[in-house]
C-alpha cells in the first residue's frame, strides 16, 4: 500500500462558509465538481497532483450527512503550519492545539473549521 488515503471528503452544512474558509486558510481556489453518483451533492475540490504524494479531496454537501460528526481528521501538509495556523480564527475557526512538535514527524496544528469539523496541519518545520 503506498498511500493508504486515497481520496477524502469532509461533510459540511453551510458550502459557501466552508468553502470561503478553506480557500482563505490555505491561499487556495477550489474547483467545483460534478456529482458522480447523482446523488444531489455539491462538491468543491482541493487542487491536487495525482503524480505525486497525498491524497485529493473535497468539500461535500449533501442531505443526510452532517458537518462536525466523525471521528477522522484529515491533515494537510504545509511548508509550516504556522502559516495556515495564523490564518484560522480571521477565517472563522478555532484553534485546538496550537503548532507543536511531534518529534522526528515535524510538527502540527489541530483547528476547527466553520462547520464543527477538526482538521489537522502538519509540517516538518
Amino acid at each position: 500500500m503506498s498511500n493508504p488515503v486515497g481520496w477524502f471528503e469532509l461533510y459540511v452544512d453551510d458550502i459557501e462558509r466552508a468553502k470561503n474558509f478553506y480557500q482563505a486558510i490555505f491561499d487556495t481556489t477550489l474547483e467545483r465538481l460534478s456529482d458522480p453518483t447523482d446523488a444531489n451533492a455539491e462538491m468543491w475540490a482541493f487542487s491536487s497532483d495525482y503524480e505525486n504524494y497525498g491524497a485529493a479531496g473535497a468539500l461535500v454537501k449533501m442531505e443526510g450527512f452532517a458537518a462536525g460528526a466523525n471521528s477522522t481528521i484529515v491533515y494537510f501538509s504545509c511548508e509550516d503550519c504556522a502559516v495556515e495556523e495564523a490564518r484560522v480564527e480571521a477565517a472563522g475557526g478555532k484553534i485546538q492545539q496550537a503548532k507543536m512538535s511531534i518529534g522526528d514527524h515535524g510538527f502540527c496544528t489541530l483547528a476547527i473549521d466553520t462547520e464543527g469539523n477538526m482538521f489537522g496541519l502538519h509540517s516538518n518545520k
